[in-house]
């Protein structure tokens, strides 16, 4: 079954009887007394004995899981998609986001839900920024507070991780252990030899805007090296835009993402990025220094995932990048987990929700060990504090001032489930303007082509 991302937007209006019993929307809707703060009513859910005998998790690829097996102290391993907690065995589905096939597979699961054997229904699944609002604006995704989850237990998480999984009626429905603020990462020995100085402050000053980026760039070109990729730039532009892709159905072309196409074509042009696909053999070739590579644009999952830190002879084993901010403040990404409504395991997903995403002791544990950003006020603050919040691939840099602060600035206003969808066609239509292969107005009319055949009920000029 083919199913596009959209396709489940029209299930937010199903009755909230869908699964009766399981946590409906209209269990969670019900007003408490006046007298009485949602935080107590919360606190009263009492949920029903677990009776699963498979706990099943829908993600697109082995992060999630390498956090559990490593931080959640029941979890045992046994092969790369089993595992044990206690007599629960868990399933994981791990389908690669490559042509939306995650979603797709999630939909189906999802879709078939109510009318699944007991070993085959979800109990978590995990969601993206890009096309969150997706599943938590469906009764597919189970209210926190029906698993007794307060507002107290989550008060200490970044206010933008909640909003991006707020339902339209209010209802939270997905936890994340991460806060992704992102900056620019740099090469150390590259930025003493051509600017003379590696000092976050000092770079960050040669880069503090898009103008300067430009100017920078000249030098890293006249001493033959490449700044990064187009599409390592895109989301620090387009986190910053004025309005959302899809307005009153209508695909709208932010100024914010034309200077992107546009800066991007006059650096390409200037031999200053490559059009390297993120992800990409070429594309990580800039992780070790003979890759010629000045910069990455990531958040702090980037560190861990993203520049082979483990391994010989890279630039992060040799501890040479550095952290600075860059041009403009942005997110990127994010992983959330959501309980799936239906699920027979309510209470072993609400711990391993609680664990993963507010235990301060975990929290710092992924920090230090994983060089991730936690998505906690009071961690990040005692990690930004000492010297436990260095970290040796950064050159005993410590990021997590300049995280916090970002995570504080972060704006999801315009955020939208077409997100995902019109990223990955926008950067396969410019990479043909990039390299020559059409013009301006070809390549957008192959964006807007491209938008509406994933997206049907979008109007494109």
């Amino acid at each position: 079954m083919k199913r596009r991302i959209v396709s489940l937007l029209a299930i937010a209006t199903m009755t909230a009887t869908m699964f009766a019993g399981c946590g409906s929307t209209e269990s969670a809707s019900t007003e408490a007394p006046a007298d009485e703060t949602t935080e107590s009513a919360d606190a009263a859910v009492e949920l029903a004995e677990d009776t699963g005998k498979v706990l099943n998790i829908h993600c697109w690829n082995d992060e999630f899981q390498s956090r559990l097996k490593s931080h959640y102290k029941d979890y045992e391993e046994v092969d790369a998609t089993h595992g044990k907690i206690g007599d629960v065995d868990v399933v994981w589905t791990i389908t690669p986001s490559t042509d939306n096939a995650y979603q797709n597979n999630l939909d189906e699961a999802l879709l078939a839900q109510e009318s699944a054997s007991a070993d085959d229904k979800v109990d978590l699944f995990l969601v993206e920024a890009d096309y969150a609002l997706k599943y938590v604006d469906t009764d597919y995704a189970m209210p926190l507070k029906d698993l007794g989850i307060t507002d107290a237990d989550l008060a200490d998480q970044y206010k933008y991780t909640q909003d991006i999984v707020t339902d339209s009626n209010g209802n939270l429905k997905g936890a994340s252990w991460q806060a992704c603020s992102a900056g620019l990462i740099y090469n150390r020995e590259m930025a003493k030899e051509v600017l003379g100085t590696d000092d976050p402050d000092e770079v960050q000053a040669l880069v503090s805007d898009w103008d300067k980026f430009k100017e920078t760039s000249d030098k890293i070109v006249a001493a033959g090296y490449k700044m990064c990729s187009a599409f390592d730039t895109y989301r620090t532009y387009s986190n910053n835009v004025s309005g959302k892709w899809v307005q009153d159905g209508k695909l709208v072309m932010d100024k914010n993402i034309e200077k992107w196409i546009d800066d991007s074509k006059e650096l390409v042009d200037a031999k200053a990025e490559t059009t390297d696909d993120l992800w990409g053999d070429d594309w990580a070739k800039g992780k070790r220094p003979e890759g010629n590579i000045f910069c990455y644009f990531g958040p702090a999952w980037f560190f861990n995932f993203c520049l082979a830190a483990d391994e010989e002879g890279t630039i992060a084993n040799q501890g040479g990048w550095g952290y600075c901010v860059g041009p403009q403040s942005y997110y990127w990404g994010g992983t959330w987990i959501c309980a799936a409504t239906g699920t027979d395991n309510a209470n072993l997903v609400k711990d391993i929700i609680l664990t993963m995403t507010t235990d301060k002791a975990v929290l710092k544990e992924i920090a230090q060990q994983d060089a991730d950003c936690v998505n906690s006020k009071t961690v990040l603050k005692e990690l930004a504090s000492d010297d436990s919040g260095n970290l040796e691939l950064l050159g005993g840099q410590n990021p997590y001032a300049q995280l916090a602060e970002g995570a504080e600035k972060i704006d999801l206003s315009n955020l939208s489930a077409y997100d995902q969808g019109c990223t990955e066609e926008l950067e396969k239509a410019m990479k043909n303007y990039f390299l020559g292969n059409a013009t301006k107005d070809e390549a957008l009319d192959m964006f807007k082509k491209a938008v509406h055949e994933k997206y049907p009920d979008v109007t494109v000029d």
